[in-house]
């Protein structure tokens, strides 16, 4: 692979802009090349006449050992470029180069390369003293965290046998770390109980205190005072903090409960005294634990920017001196190397402390389970994952093919039944055909979103070691679709044949017990069947249920979205419901639609997601304060109207109620249009480098943004069967709301696609590759200004 394709696979997605623009100095290497190739003489003949081997032949042997080559002089004269430090007019510290060969020819080619190679790494090494500047803020932070902890264990565990003999000095441990004279007058059972430890246990805390002599460099200096300069192995080898630490923090209730928010909304005090309990250790732990891990990725992230940015350096320099045949590139890494990015060593060392803490606090010295959770693997394609799918999609094809002769063969559509089974059966089965389509969609977003570079785990908050990929969506979809296509095909076989007449009623059951079984398998806690997605899913589904009780994350709302446009699977449950309880579906009858109840709630179902969505936004715009989200609730409330006024309408059919049920359902389609283009997309901005588009398009090709809003256009206004209930005179009622729901299907899935197009996008605008992770206690701030 060549390294321009190696290093965008290497990219950080959302630090894209502040990588090296390596292309962009290739294309002036190919300008200097160009130059070169028209003004360079014509090269000699590599094998004259007359010689019947080549000249290199006849050049000096170099030896079988390493020669010693002269150096060569390092005047000012022969030296191409001289790389200077410079204080630029903002006070920020960059890299000048200064190429002495103009006045060659080609010089001002050169001259260009370089002054844009110094732009790229000053920006380069901008970035990089940022983002190591806020990694050390958010280390002294997990230390006053850390600290806490240990004292929080203290307190819980109350381990006499391991610190102190006398609950007194317990109570005292802060005196007795800073006081050098309690420190040295520790009972012969303490002693006793420090040394019979296990090697590698005392090993661990040992390292662990040395890792944190660099990381705390504020609180180094008083250890060593308190301590009085003692070397005893001992008093090093364990320093439990202070516990008068506790006074100073209170609980932070991060995790957001529906109580918890009536509390807010209430103006009921919470709790956030310290409770000592182990239950709330545990759950200490556990957010500890979490953050230190995101707080490794992020400097494994960092190491990652910092390396491929100085081989991309390496690299183009060694494309150059071999274009020009110069020596530039040892005079200018040299620089790089004395820069802060070449020579800082802070994020390898703090790498190196947050494995020992780790390894010691959260896995129990067990380094290799430790280092299994801080360095998740990259998640491996099982070919027993492809095999299945092409397994279960050739026997959904096989299956729909065998329907459909049978259906040919048997002349089905032409029997009396045939009304019955539309009205009936369709509707239990094509609740399968709308989740099995709607999986479909998903899978191909994923892979389109990976093809395109866009960060769908961290923008959805995914687990990248359980994440599913399009492959896995695909093995539900059509395993899914095989098992209700098989049931179709037992339900036809078993009713046509006269010797299974007797089971008819099984038959009719095949559905039901078919729903019955997707919702064990999404609950069933086994780890099978990939537990965590389906847990994540059951979790995002509780959140939406239960808005606005919950803190809307875009997970949620993502989902509720997704939901506006399975109208129809949720009247095909509500069908369910009817047919199976009040209906006798042993003779498959019916009485729903000339059921009130049912007619009514058929059609405010259609509003449920909607109020969800609503609910969300209600939340957000009183929380974040951003009158758009208070816009996008207008949005949907006017779907929730014209929903309503069709159901007036049904009920009333005249023309008033007409009228305003066609004016409300416009009103809705319209401006739910032009939120999915202008807002959720980005597009249709006129002053934009790509007109009517965004300023920054993933997909190279224009035509497909245009096409995509064309087609929500015309799809949104197939939906407005749903509301308007369009008749087609050659198509069964229940066939054209089957295809009407699956266009609209068929339309959130591209809106997926670039919508978290537009996120992404967003992040990377604001270099946004790390979510904020809920610390468990709150520091007193006062107490950090008395001790500063």
């Amino acid at each position: 692979m060549k390294f321009g394709k190696e290093l965008k696979s290497q990219m950080v997605p959302e630090w894209t802009e502040a990588y090296m623009d390596y292309d962009s100095l290739k294309i002036l290497l190919k300008d200097i090349s160009h130059y070169h190739g028209k003004n360079r003489p014509a090269p000699l003949a590599t094998n004259p006449p007359g010689l019947t081997r080549k000249l290199t032949l006849y050049r000096a042997f170099s030896g079988l050992t390493q020669r010693t080559i002269s150096p060569t002089t390092h005047d000012i004269e022969n030296q191409p470029i001289l790389v200077n430090s410079v204080k630029r007019s903002n006070g920020e510290e960059g890299y000048e180069t200064r190429f002495l060969m103009v006045a060659d020819e080609g010089g001002e080619y050169e001259l260009v390369f370089f002054r844009r190679l110094d732009d790229e790494f000053n920006k380069v090494n901008k970035f990089y003293r940022g983002e190591v500047q806020e990694v050390m803020k958010e280390a002294v932070v997990l230390n006053k965290q850390m600290d806490v902890l240990i004292a929080f264990r203290i307190k819980v565990d109350n381990p006499k046998h391991v610190i102190f003999e006398s609950q007194v000095e317990m109570n005292n441990l802060a005196s007795a770390v800073e006081a050098s004279s309690e420190a040295a007058a520790l009972t012969a059972s303490a002693s006793t109980a420090m040394r019979s430890r296990r090697k590698v246990d005392r090993m661990d805390v040992i390292d662990e205190d040395k890792s944190n002599s660099g990381l705390r460099s504020d609180d180094s200096s008083r250890d060593d005072k308190t301590s009085g300069g003692s070397s005893n192995p001992r008093t090093n080898t364990f320093r439990p903090p202070p516990l008068e630490i506790l006074h100073h923090v209170t609980i932070n209730n991060s995790i957001e409960t529906p109580r918890s928010t009536i509390k807010s909304v209430l103006k009921v005090p919470i709790q956030t005294d310290l409770k000592l309990t182990q239950e709330n250790l545990n759950k200490v732990e556990e957010q500890l634990k979490r953050a230190f891990t995101e707080f490794y990725q992020r400097l494994q992230l960092l190491r990652s920017y910092s390396f491929m940015n100085m081989l991309a350096i390496s690299k183009i320099l060694k494309k150059y001196d071999k274009i020009t045949s110069r020596n530039a590139s040892k005079s200018y890494m040299k620089m790089v190397d004395n820069s802060y990015i070449g020579s800082s060593d802070e994020v390898a060392k703090l790498m190196d402390r947050v494995e020992v803490a780790f390894v010691k606090h959260f896995s129990n010295s067990n380094r290799k389970k430790g280092l299994s959770i801080l360095r998740p693997t990259a998640k491996r394609q099982r070919h027993r994952t492809t095999a299945s799918l092409g397994f279960f999609a050739g026997c959904t094809v096989s299956l729909i093919i065998a329907l459909i002769l049978i259906i040919r063969a048997r002349k089905i559509l032409q029997k009396n039944g045939r009304n019955i089974y539309m009205n009936t059966m369709f509707p239990l089965y094509s609740l399968f055909g709308f989740i099995v389509l709607h999986m479909i969609m998903y899978a191909a977003n994923i892979y389109f979103w990976r093809r395109y570079g866009v960060n769908y785990t961290f923008i959805f908050g995914f687990n990248q070691r359980t994440a599913l990929g399009y492959r896995e969506v695909l093995l539900l979809a059509f395993g899914l679709a095989a098992l209700a296509t098989g049931c179709v095909l037992a339900n036809l076989d078993m009713e046509m044949d006269p010797k299974t007449g007797d089971y008819k009623a099984v038959t009719e059951l095949l559905p039901l017990g078919l729903v019955i079984l997707i919702c064990a398998v999404l609950i069933f806690p086994i780890n099978i069947i990939y537990r965590s997605s389906r847990y994540f899913l059951l979790t995002c589904i509780f959140h939406c249920i239960c808005a606005p009780l919950y803190k809307v994350v875009l997970s949620d709302f993502f989902l509720a979205d997704q939901f506006t446009s399975q109208v129809q699977a949720f009247r095909s449950l509500v069908f369910y419901i009817c047919y199976y309880s009040s209906g006798d579906y042993k003779r498959r009858e019916n009485h729903c639609k000339d059921n009130g109840i049912f007619t009514t709630f058929n059609l405010v179902v259609a509003a449920i997601p909607f109020t969800w969505r609503l609910l969300q936004c209600l939340r957000r715009f009183f929380e974040e304060k951003d009158n758009w989200q208070g816009l996008n609730g207008l949005k949907y409330f006017a779907t929730i109207v014209a929903v309503t006024t069709r159901i007036a309408y049904s009920r009333n059919k005249s023309t008033g109620w007409n009228a305003v049920a066609w004016i409300a359902s416009i009103i809705a389609a319209v401006s739910s249009t032009y939120w999915d283009l202008v807002w959720d997309w980005g597009l249709l901005h006129r002053k934009s480098k790509n007109r009517w588009l965004r300023d920054k398009l993933l997909v190279p090709h224009k035509i497909v943004y245009f096409v995509a809003m064309v087609l929500n256009v015309v799809l949104r206004l197939a939906w407005l069967q749903t509301v308007l209930d369009f008749n087609v005179s050659f198509l069964h009622p229940q066939t054209l709301i089957t295809i009407v729901a699956s266009l609209e299907i068929i339309r959130r899935g591209i809106w997926n696609f670039f919508r978290l197009e537009n996120e992404h996008l967003n992040n990377v605008g604001q270099y946004r590759a790390f979510k904020s992770v809920p610390l468990p206690f709150n520091y007193d701030q006062n107490e950090d200004e008395e001790d500063a």
